[in-house]
């Protein structure tokens, strides 16, 4: 497995961008971009290499670490998988390069677009030194008008944080272009809210219409049970349901713990030495994987006797199955699980 914090080039890479950097001028910029993603806005904030470089330490460790931990779930469920080349979709500073170079050796050609002048250029710098990804190429397009006017395709296509910036519409019309250009694998990662997972499922739909598969985390290609999974009370979830105003939403996302240095914590604010970065992620294949393992939705609910697993099921249904600890033998399988981990049922 990956790890999910930053790897030791870039960090040295964004250490010798940062000398002489104002923290408390990092911060307030990045405070400032911050707002104006979390209203619906997107890039066009970052006017500048000092603004471009605040976006990046403050958000680059977490971006990084979603984009990793959707890495390792591709990399467990299909482990010969092999890519030699990587298009990165409004890539940014470039971070799911950087993860994508990490978790897959194979890579030797790697590509991006992205529309904003001033990311490209620091994510051009930060490369420079990495003998691996010094051959970047970085398209000077906006996104979906990049695909479009000049095709490209690779292997393997990472679009990470990227359909949030877009209207409705706007997703639909990525989605297809993204996938046109994939010739065999397409990540898409969001952010793990209700709105990010509404995405991912948008994506997800249209794509399996297409004749797409999914990889990760689902191990169907059926519509997503969670709409009808009951919460802690045992009430329906409220999507498709409006009478029950009270009922838990339920909503597939998954939560990466990562470290934070302590220039990070500055920028950001913060006073743990911890983030967890919640995000919601579909792999999607032009070939199909099967048998896929069953995905642990939620943290294990442990007691004395057993524990509790709330599965997404390769049967299409979703629901908590437990397992006794005194089947020490199953148990001692699952005692290190956790949420976002995949389960063989059929070895249980």
């Amino acid at each position: 497995m990956i790890p999910p914090d930053l790897p030791a080039e870039l960090k040295a890479a964004l250490q010798r961008k940062a000398q002489g950097l104002s923290r408390n001028d990092a911060a307030a910029r990045a405070a400032a971009i911050s707002q104006t993603y979390r209203s619906g806005g997107g890039s066009n904030t970052i006017r500048n290499e000092s603004d471009a470089l605040a976006y990046a330490l403050a958000r680059m460790p977490a971006t990084y670490a979603a984009v990793v931990a959707s890495l390792n779930a591709l990399r467990e469920t299909r482990p010969k998988f092999t890519p030699l080349s990587l298009l990165d979709i409004g890539a940014g500073p470039g971070t799911a390069t950087w993860a994508a170079a990490q978790a897959f050796e194979s890579l030797d050609a790697f590509s991006a677009i992205d529309s904003n002048p001033a990311l490209r250029s620091l994510a051009l710098d930060l490369v420079r030194d990495d003998l691996r990804l010094a051959g970047l190429r970085y398209a000077q397009r906006e996104a979906s008008a990049g695909l479009r006017d000049a095709p490209e395709s690779a292997d393997l296509v990472i679009a990470s944080y990227v359909l949030g910036e877009m209207r409705m519409e706007r997703q639909a019309a990525l989605a297809e272009l993204m996938w046109a250009a994939t010739r065999d694998t397409l990540v898409v990662v969001e952010p793990g809210t209700p709105a990010g997972y509404q995405r991912i499922l948008g994506l997800r739909r249209q794509l399996i219409a297409q004749g797409a598969h999914v990889i990760a985390p689902c191990p169907h290609d059926g519509e997503c049970p969670l709409a009808a999974f009951p919460d802690e009370t045992g009430a329906a979830s409220p999507r498709g349901n409006a009478s029950r105003q009270n009922a838990t939403p339920d909503w597939c996302h998954f939560v990466q713990r990562l470290p934070r240095s302590r220039a990070h914590k500055h920028i950001k604010g913060a006073e743990l030495p911890f983030e967890d970065e919640k995000f919601s992620y579909v792999v999607l294949a032009r070939t199909p994987d099967r048998p896929r393992p069953a995905r642990v939705l939620a943290p294990p609910m442990l007691t004395k006797a057993a524990m509790r697993l709330k599965l997404c099921r390769p049967d299409g249904s979703v629901g908590v199955t437990t397992f006794l600890r005194r089947d020490k033998a199953s148990y001692a399988r699952l005692r290190r699980i956790g949420w976002g981990d995949a389960v063989n049922l059929t070895e249980t």
